[in-house]
């Protein structure tokens, strides 16, 4: 298929909205704001896309392309890279499409050289526009587009990409840890900085901004996944390393050594800045630092870490002297109120959100079709307005703020909640406190305080002491119950625990884990839920967890 001309007026269009100089993270109000007025400057509806393939390509250029450098949008113009571009989305090639825009550059010296001037990691760039590209087309519902194709350039490790996506997905505000992590880049050689607060602060968004932003190497530890461990941390970035860099024989390096292999790679004003999240999470092994991060670390060498608050004796982050280490708690002092901004604006953004971009969103948090979003939603200003009395708009930020206590884990949940009808009879002063008081809504929610739901409280009881996965034939061979009852209650769960489909002897297993670490911490903290307080209870299920999962109580 051959492209139609682009509209000259899009470029143009585009770089009119961009940012002031040396921006980095754009507000996601302020995005949406301008990708909306350029789709209506070019007559084009932001929300119904027509099923053409040319404007399609013209939807996802302006979506990507709002506040990109203008190099990059100048390539993506051209007739011959979208024509490269569809033929490598049809074949399911995005290296092909990558290898034929370098061969591009190769014959337009000044475009390659603007591309380098603004130091563009042209894969990443490739890989973000095909995202897009493949988002707007499944909006449109067409059969033209499919299959869609695994548009994957590996910018990032494969197991961390769709984490990475989703996080950022309506990302707000953070300016001001960008900000200070920029600052410890400028002032000092190398060293640790470390982001801290409590669950639901958003950490790991924080840690997925960044990445997704600067490009750099990463890895998330998730505890509920088994993905914890120093072994598997190394693995990956030594991974990371020999690709970014090229590296040489060092298949079986340390990281100390890898760091300085790669420090030595460095151009004078380069820096290698590794992102690690959720450090509260480590399996920790030995008595060394966490995940054997060194002490000492090469000039041009940073990490960026993130933590829940921790005691002194479990830091277990020790650093030389000559290696700065430096810390940003979000719940202290101006951070707090900078939070509490940022909190604003994400209830802002939902305000501003109409039913189909509610039921996208919220079809796309719970990767499920059909779970509360296949019915009818309302608007978060919908439901302000029909507050008795109702409330202005400012007023309702300032109030749903105050409730959530700064933080973006309890508005992840209790605005999807609000659009599909949970809240419906409560006023907004009805709303749980906190991200602990909405985890006792969803205590209630799961049957926990009804008397006569005692394998409830059991299969429970399992998933908990386990921590992380177990499969539903394994729960249903420890209670002595028939697989079926045990995955309808699990499945009425959906909200509150994590299933995860694996094949076994070519079976296909489901394994379920608790959602949230933060969820988990909660319910170990329920009496119903203590097997010294539950002994006759709880005796039969420990004896046989004893056996079957090899847990010694």
């Amino acid at each position: 298929m051959k492209f139609a001309p682009l509209d000259p007026k899009i470029i143009p269009l585009i770089i009119k909205h961009a940012p002031k100089a040396g921006e980095l993270i754009v507000k996601q109000a302020q995005k949406i704001e301008a990708v909306n007025k350029i789709l209506q400057d070019l007559d084009l509806n932001p929300t119904q896309i027509p099923d053409d393939v040319d404007l399609v390509y013209v939807y996802a250029l302006v979506e990507y392309g709002v506040f990109k450098p203008e190099a990059i949008l100048n390539v993506l113009r051209k007739k011959r890279i979208k024509d490269n571009f569809w033929k490598a989305y049809t074949s399911n090639s995005p290296f092909q499409f990558l290898e034929n825009t370098k061969d591009f550059l190769k014959e337009h010296q000044e475009l390659e050289r603007k591309i380098l001037i603004n130091r563009l990691d042209l894969s990443a760039e490739l890989e973000e526009f095909g995202e897009v590209f493949i988002s707007v087309a499944k909006r449109t519902a067409s059969g033209k587009f499919k299959p869609y194709p695994d548009w994957d350039l590996d910018v990032f490790p494969k197991e961390f990409k769709a984490l990475i996506l989703e996080k950022t997905r309506l990302f707000c505000g953070r300016e001001f840890v960008f900000e200070a992590f920029d600052k410890f880049l400028q002032t000092k050689p190398k060293g640790y900085f470390t982001v801290i607060g409590d669950a639901g602060m958003g950490k790991s968004a924080i840690a997925s901004k960044y990445i997704l932003e600067r490009k750099v190497l990463c890895y998330f530890n998730i505890f509920a996944e088994g993905r914890n461990k120093p072994k598997q941390f190394l693995a990956s970035i030594r991974q990371q390393l020999i690709k970014r860099y090229g590296l040489q024989n060092e298949e079986n390096s340390d990281l100390p050594t890898l760091l300085q292999e790669a420090s030595e790679e460095l151009s004078e004003e380069e820096k290698l800045v590794i992102v690690v999240d959720a450090l509260d999470e480590v399996d920790k092994e030995g008595d060394g630092n966490l995940l054997d991060l060194p002490q000492n670390l090469p000039d041009g060498v940073y990490f960026f870490l993130t933590r829940r608050l921790y005691s002194q004796e479990n830091k277990r982050l020790t650093v030389s002297s000559d290696t700065p280490y430096d810390e940003l708690d979000l719940r202290k002092g101006g951070n707090e109120i900078s939070s509490r901004e940022d909190v604003k604006e994400y209830i802002h953004l939902f305000l501003r959100m109409d039913k189909s971009e509610i039921k996208r969103w919220i079809q796309e948090l719970l990767k499920k079709q059909d779970n509360g979003a296949s019915g009818e939603v309302i608007t978060l200003d919908q439901w302000r307005q029909e507050q008795d009395p109702p409330f202005s708009q400012i007023e309702f930020e300032n109030l749903l703020a105050e409730k959530s206590q700064n933080n973006f884990m309890y508005l992840r949940y209790v605005l999807p909640d609000i659009a599909t009808g949970k809240y419906k009879d409560l006023s907004l002063k009805g709303l749980p406190e906190g991200l602990q008081e909405y985890y006792i809504t969803h205590w209630k929610r799961m049957g926990m305080d009804q008397d006569n739901k005692d394998i409830n409280v059991k299969i429970l009881f399992i998933l908990v002491v386990r921590g992380d996965a177990v499969s539903s034939d394994m729960i249903a061979d420890i209670l002595y119950e028939d697989i079926s009852p045990i995955e309808e209650i699990l499945d009425q769960w959906i909200e509150y625990v994590t299933p995860k489909k694996v094949e076994e002897d070519r079976k296909e297993k489901t394994y379920y884990t608790i959602y949230h670490r933060s969820f988990l911490d909660f319910l170990t903290k329920r009496p119903k839920l203590d097997q010294n307080k539950n002994k006759k209870r709880f005796q039969d299920v420990i004896n046989k967890i004893d056996i079957f999962l090899d847990i010694d109580f």
